[in-house]
């Protein structure tokens, strides 16, 4: 005899009790000690590689920096691609390993880049400064202070930005905090190179002057018998007056700098990367919280920190909060619980009406109770609260309460039949424990593919699979365990239950399957043609990867030629501002220029730092303010900006991509390349959704290029080496010293005067000192040209890539224009020579590696669904039935994406793979209970009609309250794909297996049944 779980508890109710307390103060416990969060935690699995060769031309780095590195970084474990982009004398490559990847194999990766590298070193030219390692680029600085000043020096506001990090880095939870728009101070040293030729003062002898006074070396130690002195040698450089007052000896007399130069204390020029903060120049503080923290405890206690940082900072000085994610969590989190409630009350009121007060209240204490066991068992998992986990308790609640009625209403009829309360509880764990346990196990199994999709989208969104497999696991348990309890504490048979009627609902279901397993054909071809019609009208809706976020922030990008300047940057920028200010839609905006936005939220797709390069996060004071935002500044970027690529985009979610649309032209050529990408750009413009149709790089730029007559060069005893370091102190400027100033390093910076610098006349007649003591003008062995060369140059796997993007017009999603321009582009990818092609890049090339991934894993889900039925049916016949009717949710979910058009995106795929399980659950219970009425002694007709009428209210409310569970989610932006797909399909699937399943059934066991009462005939007439 079978173990009876509900029996051991009705006779232990002391302990079960006991255990329900318990369970109830872990779980509230639990429910305030989970982490809170906006998004999953999930591995950026890039690392940035970046050497510096100073000097050297973009040729020669890529051929001898950039390909050396790639060709070692290929070898790297785990690894998808490569990419980099290489600018004169740097390169910076992007190691991108495959979302297979788990966390401890990202570390050892990291580990093997740095010594891989490492030892090819020696290879490198000489002169490489690096190659440097940044493995931490998926950081998150959800909360940033931006810090502005009104009378005070840049230097001043950054003392008090300064002290603010240290009090701040002391807070619980902050991991690290990054300084943003800081100029470092530099001391220039400004030459005017005609006066130095005019004095005979060789250049060289002057920087060795400065060099050698401010110097830091050891004096020794002299150890008495009683301490130890330490020697101090004066000369260092204090300040800009003693720079100022260096003596050296030229031609036998001395001179003092400040006769032949001026020296002044500025900032880094050209800028540094600047932060602005809405309009005004500022430094930012971004704050990052370690890795499991609580956003939310850290945002309280940031805040509390700021109000006293804010309470002593002086007059002028005003600290602004730019980013707080704290209360972006907050209020996600505050709406979905709210969401969560509103589940529970749906189903409760479901369950009250349809059941019942006292069966009603039964499935409302099996909420709570399956609720605080969730929360322990995500507690001690390490799951916190966030987007995923909300939403997938959200989709467990209505799949938690279905075991908790199937009990109650077995409960219901035993104790109808007559059965003691006892009985009735044991009754329905002997009657349904396993078919249940197969059905919890294979709605498990249908989730598989989210939680085993090796991939980024597949990891961020793991949690789904997680919560809804311990819900369901939980929700048996306390099916089996605690539902019979509280059914013999409340519970009462029904008076008059053996003369009750069935309602009109049930008479109607019995006479319609009645009908149609009469018509048994007829049923069978019109639900097989609906099938095949629904199989054909996926095409018609749309596909998504993920949607845009509903946070009301914009990231608006502005991108100048390459070859801009960071002033020209900054003076874009500035206008840009200007547009910005007084607009009744923003709530505040941050400017970022010569960098893209430091990562405050995860899947940010984070911009290099370039000079031509400026990007602006407007926070909007809701959504409908931002989308209104957007169109203005479509219109003000078109009309005002005509010579930026500006685009203005929502935040996106899951992992970033950055433009929708983007094609890959790769080749060995560049100016093949360019060439075809000219050509593509012409095929996407075709397409009327398409907008915006720009490159990431393409267009050469000027250079001026010295040749210098090395014959003439060396007669005068000149090399280009000696030319070089001349030509750098006068354009640029050669750092020679620091000065030492409290915690700043500040660097002397010898340079020519600001005239002799920007002109290029002027450099023409340079006067270059020769080593005699006498001048000659640069334009006595040198000529002067202009040539054009590319700036940066990408690269995939180690073959130059220009990349073709796009945006897509408003409703316009990139799989629709991708698949629109696919024939165009695929005649033109055939047209190409061998060693060229075009490739698909963006969303659509992200959203296939993602769908592939979970692809993958079905043939997992698809066995561990047939072995567990197997398990229960232990049938091929039974277990064809069953299957059969699992894909038939599709209809349902073709319908429903196309009625409230929705598009069919990751998310969405993930719900109509996890309905599979949902589906098969009811099946296998259905056909259980056919079984046991057939082994009563009924013939396959009358059974299959009885177990439906008997099996119809439950798994109809079960699917009701699955359907009206999902109605607080179906609005949202990223659950409402998959809640209407599963809406759609269970409702259409339940309606089929209580319609289609008992027809199939009769159909064939009938036939079966038929065919052997024959045999048996003819066997008896022999």
């Amino acid at each position: 005899m079978r173990f009876n779980l509900s029996e051991w508890a009705l006779n232990h109710r002391s302990l079960v009790v006991y255990f329900m307390i318990i369970a109830i103060f872990a779980g509230t416990f639990s429910y305030f000690r989970l982490g809170r969060g906006e998004d999953p935690t999930f591995i950026i699995k890039t690392m940035v590689v970046q050497a510096a060769w100073p000097g050297a031309t973009v040729e020669d780095t890529l051929n001898q920096v950039t390909e050396r590195l790639e060709r070692t970084l290929q070898e790297t474990p785990h690894l998808d691609f490569i990419r980099s982009i290489t600018t004169a004398g740097v390169t910076t490559i992007f190691v991108n390993l495959k979302g297979s990847a788990n966390a401890r194999q990202v570390a050892d990766t990291w580990y093997h880049v740095r010594k891989s590298i490492g030892d090819i070193r020696s290879t490198l030219p000489a002169g490489i400064v690096g190659p440097g390692f940044n493995d931490e680029f998926g950081d998150t600085f959800g909360i940033i202070y931006g810090f502005t000043a009104d009378g005070f020096t840049h230097r001043e506001l950054r003392d008090y930005v300064e002290r603010a990090r240290s009090k701040l880095l002391q807070v619980p939870d902050v991991s690290k905090i990054e300084i943003l728009g800081a100029q470092d101070e530099r001391i220039f040293v400004e030459i005017s190179m005609k006066e130095l030729a005019n004095l005979g003062v060789d250049r060289s002898a002057l920087v060795a002057a400065l060099q050698t006074q401010n110097i830091v070396r050891p004096a020794g130690v002299i150890q008495t018998g009683e301490e130890t002195l330490s020697l101090r040698v004066s000369g260092a450089f204090l300040s800009e007056q003693d720079i100022l007052n260096v003596n050296f000896a030229i031609g036998g007399r001395m001179l003092r700098l400040a006769d032949i130069a001026q020296v002044r204390r500025g900032y880094a020029d050209p800028p540094q990367p600047q932060f602005r903060v809405n309009g005004e120049s500022a430094i930012g503080l971004a704050i990052a919280m370690r890795d499991g923290g609580d956003i939310l405890t850290l945002g309280r206690n940031i805040k509390r920190v700021m109000n006293e940082i804010t309470a002593e900072l002086p007059i002028g000085i005003e600290s602004r909060l730019v980013a707080d994610q704290a209360v972006t969590v907050k209020s996600a989190i505050a709406e979905f619980m709210e969401s969560l409630w509103q589940a529970v009350g749906i189903i409760l009121a479901v369950s009250l009406i349809s059941l019942g007060a006292r069966p009603g209240l039964i499935i409302a204490l099996s909420i709570p109770l399956t609720l605080v066991f969730v929360f322990s068992i995500m507690d001690l998992a390490g799951i916190d609260m966030q987007r995923i986990s909300l939403g997938a308790l959200i989709i467990a609640l209505a799949l938690m309460v279905d075991d908790a009625m199937t009990t109650t209403d077995a409960m219901l009829a035993r104790l109808a039949a007559g059965d003691d309360k006892v009985q009735a509880g044991a009754f329905a764990f002997r009657t349904y424990a396993f078919a249940m346990l197969a059905g919890t196990l294979v709605t498990i199994a249908g989730f598989v593919p989210v939680g085993f999709a090796a991939s980024s989208a597949g990891e961020y969104t793991f949690s789904l699979f997680a919560v809804v497999a311990i819900a369901l696991v939980v929700s048996w348990f306390v099916a089996v365990i605690f539902a019979p309890l509280l059914g013999v504490l409340i519970l009462k048979a029904p008076e008059g239950a053996a003369e009750s009627r069935p309602g009109p609902v049930m008479r109607t279901y019995r006479s319609f399957l009645t009908l149609a397993v009469r018509m048994k054909w007829a049923t069978l071809t019109l639900t097989v043609a609906m099938f095949v019609a629904s199989i054909f009208a996926i095409l018609l809706i749309p596909n998504q990867f993920f949607p845009s976020s509903d946070r009301p922030e914009l990231l608006v990008d502005l991108r100048l030629p390459q070859n801009a300047s960071i002033f020209a940057t900054g003076s874009v920028a500035s206008r840009f501002d200007a547009a910005l200010k007084d607009d009744p839609d923003i709530e505040r905006w941050s400017t970022y220029v010569g960098q893209g936005a430091i990562r405050f939220y995860l899947p940010l797709d984070v911009q290099l730092p370039s000079n031509f390069f400026a990007q602006a996060v407007i926070v909007a004071k809701d959504v409908d303010a931002r989308e209104r935002l957007r169109g203005k500044l479509e219109k003000i970027l078109a009309n005002d900006f005509p010579n930026v690529i500006g685009r203005a985009s929502p935040l996106e979610l899951g992992p970033p991509v950055g433009w929708p649309v983007q094609y890959r032209v790769s080749g060995p050529d560049i100016a093949k390349v360019r060439e075809i990408a000219f050509k593509l750009a012409q095929v996407v413009a075709t397409n009327p959704q398409a907008e915006k149709i720009n490159f990431d790089w393409i267009e050469p730029t000027r250079e001026v290029r010295i040749r210098i007559d090395q014959d003439e060069a060396r007669q005068l005893g000149l090399s280009s080496q000696t030319l070089t370091g001349v030509l750098n102190t006068v354009i640029s400027g050669t750092s020679i010293s620091q000065v030492r100033d409290d915690i700043y390093l500040v660097d002397v910076v010898v340079r020519a005067t600001d005239e002799q610098r920007v002109s290029l006349e002027t450099l023409r007649t340079l006067q270059v000192p020769l080593p005699n003591g006498r001048t000659v003008p640069l334009n006595q062995f040198a000529t002067f040209e202009y040539t054009q060369d590319y700036p940066v140059v990408w690269r995939r796997d180690r073959v130059p890539t220009l990349t073709v993007q796009a945006d897509v017009t408003a409703g316009a999603l990139p799989a629709t224009v991708i698949n629109a321009l696919a024939p165009a582009t695929t005649d033109l990818n055939k047209s190409l020579p061998p060693s060229y092609r075009i490739a698909v890049g963006g969303t659509v090339e992200e959203s296939a590696k993602s769908q592939a991934s979970v692809v993958a894993v079905v043939p997992l889900m698809l066995f561990i669904m047939v072995t567990v039925l197997m398990f229960q049916l232990q049938s091929f016949q039974r277990l064809f039935v069953v299957l059969s009717v699992a894909p038939l949710g599709l209809i349902g979910v073709v319908s429903a994406l196309l009625i409230s058009n929705r598009p069919l995106g990751f998310v969405a795929i993930l719900g109509i793979l996890a309905l599979l399980g949902m589906i098969t659950k009811n099946a296998v219970i259905l056909i259980g209970q056919i079984e046991s009425e057939r082994a009563q002694g009924k013939d396959v007709r009358q059974a299959a009609i009885e177990a439906s009428t008997s099996r119809f209210r439950p798994i109809m409310l079960t699917a009701v309250s699955t359907v009206l569970g999902m109605i607080p989610i179906a609005s949202t932006v990223f659950w409402g794909p998959m809640a209407f797909a599963i809406m759609g399909g269970l409702l259409v699937a339940t309606i089929l297996t209580l319609i289609f399943l008992p027809t199939l059934y009769v159909t064939w066991f009938g036939w079966m049944e038929a065919r052997a009462s024959k045999r048996n005939a003819h066997a008896a007439s022999q």
